[in-house]
């Protein structure tokens, strides 16, 4: 009898995922939803940096969404391999995800919904930012801000240079720390030919 119980039961990880993302919500201090997201470069050499995972959307299809700018390194990176990996770790919960999967646009609807959340200094700052690119002092990118704010007011709409991807994962794995470093690690990896997924205790 498989002995995923607790916090690590259930049939789907996305669902799950999204339970231990609402429980560190609880408990961490500051951005719980930061993951450090992973990207190849046409060199094959690593990147990696912190962005903020805005959904985690459950079900066959589901996926891991996050938004930044298209023409930023991590975006490039992205439509150059088609994939991303990324972590997430909870020191207060001592537990963390990783997720190895496909990457594609989210530019629709969604897109503009969650880029008209956002507060109007974010979405100014959207405008403003050539993401990644040099950039010749502080004053000159606030002066850039300053020059949207004049040129669209107080209801700025998406840019066609920012929106989100969906990472669509065939691998994830859960983590819990144990005593003498005896962790628990389950890992889940989506089935090639049919839908579902297969899941293995790893050792820690």
């Amino acid at each position: 009898m498989s002995d995923r119980t607790g916090i690590f039961a259930g049939d789907d990880p996305l669902a799950l995922a999204r339970l231990w993302l609402a429980e560190a919500e609880r408990t961490e201090p500051n951005d719980p939803n930061a993951i450090a997201l992973a990207t190849v470069d046409a060199e094959g050499m690593p990147n990696v940096r912190m962005v903020l995972l805005k959904e985690i959307e459950e079900g066959p299809g589901g996926g891991f969404v996050f938004y930044t700018n298209y023409g930023s390194a991590k975006a490039r990176e992205i439509e150059g391999t088609g994939r991303a990996a990324f972590v997430m770790h909870w020191k207060s919960l001592r537990r963390q995800i990783r997720v190895r999967g496909h990457a594609r646009r989210e530019d629709g609807p969604r897109a503009d919904a969650y880029f008209a959340s956002r507060s109007l200094k974010s979405r100014l700052g959207a405008w403003a930012s050539r993401q990644s690119e040099p950039l010749a002092s502080r004053a000159a990118l606030m002066a850039e801000a300053a020059r949207m704010a004049a040129r669209f007011g107080t209801d700025p709409p998406r840019p066609p240079f920012w929106g989100g991807f969906r990472i669509e994962p065939v691998e994830i794995e859960f983590w819990a720390d144990g005593a003498f470093r005896l962790h628990d690690r389950f890992r889940w990896r989506r089935r090639p030919e049919a839908p579902g997924w297969d899941i293995q205790r790893l050792h820690p």
